[in-house]
C-alpha cells in the first residue's frame, strides 16, 4: 500500500482539474491537470515528500493509470467516423503526423537535445500530447528528467494554441470547417481540441474532434515501432555482451513486441467500430478514461522543474516553438487543398 499516498494526491489534482475546468469551461480538464502538477513541482516544501513518500503513487499514476487510460481512450474512436472524412484527408491526417514526427526529431538532433527527449517532443507535438508522451516514455524507458521537459512544452505550446488559433482564424481567410480541420490537424492534447475549436460552431467542433481522434489512432503504430526499434537495440546489446563477455542487460527489461496498452488500445477501437456499445458505457468509460489521465498527467507534471527547464531548456523550447510552427503550418496548407 506504499503507493496509496501519491495515488491519493493524484486523485485529489484531478478533482481539483475537473472544478477548474467546471468554473471555466476553456480551460480543458487535463490540461489544468498537468498544470497542477508543475505548480506542485515548484514548492520547495513538496520536493521531499514527492521523491520520498508520494513517489511509488505518483510513479503507479504516471505508467500504469496512463496505460489503462490510452486503452479506454480507444473506445472514442470509430473507425467508421474516420473513414467519413475520404480518403484524401486520411492520407494528409497521417502524412501531417509523420512529417511532423520525423521533422521534430531530426530538429531535436540538430540542437543537441539529450536522450530521449527528440522522440518525446515528436509523440507529443505529432499526436496528441502529454499522454503520446507518457505512453512513448513508458516503452522506451525514458528517465523522468527527459519526460518531464516535453510534458512543459507541450502544455505550453497547446495552451497557447488555445488563444493565437482563433486569432488567425479570419486573417487567414478559414471557413467555420476548414478552422475545425486545422485546429484538429495541429493543436495537441484532445482537450484543447475542443477549447480552440468550439468558438466556431458545432459543424467546426465536429470535423474537429474527427480529425484529432484520426491522429490519436497514429499513436498506436507510432509506439509500436518506437518498441521494436528499442527490442532491435535491447537484442543487439545482449549479444554485443555475449560477445565481449560484459554484463549482459536484463533480459526482463527487453520491450514486447507489441505493447500491452497498445494492443489494448486497437481492441477498444475495434469494439467501437464493431460492436453498438451502449451510450451508458461509453460515457462510464469517459469518465474513467478522463479521471485516470488526469492523474497520470498530474504525476508526470510534478516531475517537471521549471528553474532547471529555464536555465537549460532553451534548446529544448526552441524545438518545440518550431514543431507547432510546423504542424500548424502543414495542418493549414492541408486545409486550402480541394
Amino acid at each position: 500500500m506504499k503507493w496509496l499516498p501519491g495515488v491519493a494526491l493524484a486523485g485529489a489534482a484531478a478533482l481539483v482539474a475537473w472544478a477548474i475546468h467546471a468554473l471555466i469551461p476553456a480551460i480543458p480538464l487535463l490540461t489544468a491537470a498537468v498544470a497542477i502538477g508543475i505548480i506542485v513541482g515548484q514548492i520547495p516544501a513538496a520536493r521531499g515528500a514527492l521523491n520520498g513518500i508520494l513517489a511509488p503513487g505518483l510513479s503507479v499514476a504516471s505508467k500504469q493509470f496512463m496505460r489503462l487510460g490510452i486503452v479506454l481512450l480507444g473506445l472514442k474512436l470509430s473507425l467508421v467516423d474516420i473513414l467519413g472524412l475520404g480518403w484524401l484527408s486520411i492520407v494528409m491526417i497521417v502524412a501531417i503526423v509523420l512529417l511532423t514526427f520525423v521533422g521534430t526529431i531530426g530538429l531535436g538532433r540538430a540542437f543537441g537535445l539529450p536522450g530521449h527527449q527528440p522522440l518525446l517532443i515528436a509523440t507529443g507535438f505529432s499526436i496528441c500530447g502529454a499522454s503520446a508522451i507518457g505512453a512513448m516514455s513508458g516503452v522506451v524507458k525514458a528517465k523522468d528528467e527527459e519526460t518531464a521537459t516535453p510534458i512543459a512544452l507541450v502544455t505550453l505550446c497547446g495552451t497557447l494554441a488555445i488563444a493565437v488559433l482563433p486569432l488567425l482564424w479570419h486573417p487567414l481567410g478559414l471557413s467555420n470547417e476548414q478552422f475545425g480541420q486545422w485546429v484538429g490537424a495541429s493543436v495537441h492534447d484532445v482537450g484543447q481540441v475542443v477549447a480552440t475549436a468550439q468558438i466556431a460552431g458545432p459543424a467546426a467542433l465536429a470535423v474537429a474532434i474527427v480529425v484529432k481522434l484520426t491522429r490519436v489512432l497514429m499513436l498506436a503504430p507510432v509506439v509500436a515501432v518506437a518498441a521494436g526499434v528499442e527490442r532491435r537495440r535491447h537484442g543487439a546489446a545482449v549479444e554485443l555482451a555475449t560477445r565481449t563477455g560484459a554484463a549482459a542487460p536484463d533480459a526482463a527489461a527487453r520491450p514486447p513486441i507489441v505493447p500491452l496498452f497498445v494492443a489494448g488500445f486497437l481492441a477498444a477501437v475495434l469494439v467501437r467500430t464493431l460492436f453498438p456499445v451502449p451510450e451508458s458505457v461509453l460515457e462510464v468509460a469517459d469518465w474513467l478514461q478522463t479521471a485516470l489521465l488526469a492523474m497520470a498527467l498530474f504525476g508526470l507534471g510534478s516531475a517537471v522543474r521549471l528553474g532547471e527547464l529555464v536555465r537549460t531548456g532553451w534548446r529544448a523550447l526552441l524545438v518545440g516553438l518550431l514543431s507547432w510552427t510546423l504542424i500548424a503550418s502543414l495542418a493549414y496548407g492541408a486545409v486550402q487543398l480541394p
